[in-house]
């Protein structure tokens, strides 16, 4: 039986149809990492049905909030220029980062508990190698430390990321101080 001339438009419009509960649970989790299903299929303007037909669990709608969210920011640090002096590059690649980590923190806080630790860390593969690469050239070219492991490095360079997203929000520190505190105190570790 040949396919039916609607099927194309219910495809369109199902594909329509997720990214607006996907576009909806980024905001809705972003403002308020407790928010409902309900909050989030009444601010995509579909019902929980329509919501659950798409995503069989309110992991499942955290997951691809979060990974929207990552993919928008892989868009973001793949177009930045991370050639020659490993530091200067660093530098270029924090502002940015922060930015996209204050972005997300509210995300981050939804998929704690939700999602496993491990599914997080596969989620944030592609910025972690970013920072990976950077340290790995800098420690060739004598400008980053290498008397700690760069995992650690790597892994320190999150954190500092993260814990200025967490004194933002705690009202700790000035969200248009966040970028250069960042910045100096990765640097400030990794060249120290």
């Amino acid at each position: 039986m040949p396919a039916s001339p609607d099927r194309p438009r219910r495809r369109a419009d199902a594909e329509r149809s997720i990214a607006r509960i996907v576009t909806a649970a980024r905001d809705r989790l972003s403002a308020d990492p407790n928010a409902t299903v309900d909050d989030i299929a009444k601010a995509a303007g579909v019902g929980r049905m329509t919501l659950y037909g798409h995503f069989r669990t309110r992991a499942d709608l955290v997951e691809a909030a979060l990974a929207d969210a990552l993919q928008a920011g892989e868009r973001t640090l793949s177009a930045l220029d991370l050639t020659g002096d490993a530091a200067a590059a660093m530098t270029r690649l924090l502002a940015p980062s922060w930015e996209l980590v204050a972005e997300s923190a509210a995300l981050l806080a939804a998929a704690d508990g939700v999602l496993p630790a491990g599914r997080v860390r596969e989620l944030h593969h592609d910025p972690a190698r970013r920072v990976t690469d950077l340290v790995r050239r800098g420690r060739e070219q004598g400008v980053f430390r290498a008397d700690l492991p760069s995992e650690w490095l790597v892994d320190v360079v999150q954190y500092i990321l993260h814990g200025a997203a967490e004194q933002v929000r705690a009202g700790r520190l000035p969200a248009r101080d966040a970028g250069d505190v960042v910045t100096r105190t990765v640097l400030s570790v990794l060249t120290g």
